[in-house]
């Protein structure tokens, strides 16, 4: 005689199953476009403030958003004083060290990079030994004591000084390798 097992693999923890893997069909809601049938995910409000949403795929989400804009009624001031307000409060994320990837940029380099190149009258895609040239060039044109009493080539000086010390900082950080366990 068989015997019929009664213990489930929901018991105890950790789950035996793995999560998100029900038997039951899941219900998707589909995008609300007339004729579409992707999975709508992006929620859209029907009205201003209104509760009731309009559910479209990211296709027709980007449809409905295209002519929207978040500063419109404004004036060029309270514009300015709305974006400053709301950069400040977001800050933290923006500056996050894990999203770095995703940060400001072209991608390769930040924008604090791009800056100090600018600085340093280089070009976005030069070498670090292309920059250490140039460091070596401006610093010794600008230096305190081959020009005494400009205050601009001091200034100068301390521009490229920091941004020598921008891009030395993303280097080591670029090329950083573990020590070998001994």
């Amino acid at each position: 005689m068989a015997r019929i097992p009664t213990r489930s693999n929901d018991w105890g923890f950790p789950r035996w199953r793995g999560y998100g893997a029900n038997r039951e069909a899941t219900t998707v809601r589909l995008c609300d476009r007339h004729g579409c049938n992707e999975p709508g995910m992006c929620p859209a409000p029907k009205s201003p403030n209104s509760p009731e949403r309009w559910y479209f795929c990211q296709a027709h989400a980007a449809e409905y958003n295209r002519g929207w804009n978040y500063f419109e009624g404004l004036s060029a001031e309270e514009a300015a004083q709305r974006e400053a307000n709301e950069r400040r409060d977001a800050g933290g994320f923006s500056q996050s060290k894990h999203q770095a990837w995703a940060g400001s940029g072209d991608g390769t380099r930040s924008r604090d990079e791009l800056r100090a190149l600018e600085v340093l009258e280089l070009e976005v895609d030069a070498s670090f030994d292309d920059v250490r040239l140039a460091w070596r060039r401006l610093a010794k044109s600008n230096h305190p004591d081959v020009r005494p009493g400009d205050k601009d080539a001091a200034t100068r000086f301390q521009a490229i000084q920091a941004a020598y010390d921008v891009l030395r900082v993303a280097e080591e950080a670029r090329t950083w390798k573990p020590r070998a366990e001994p």
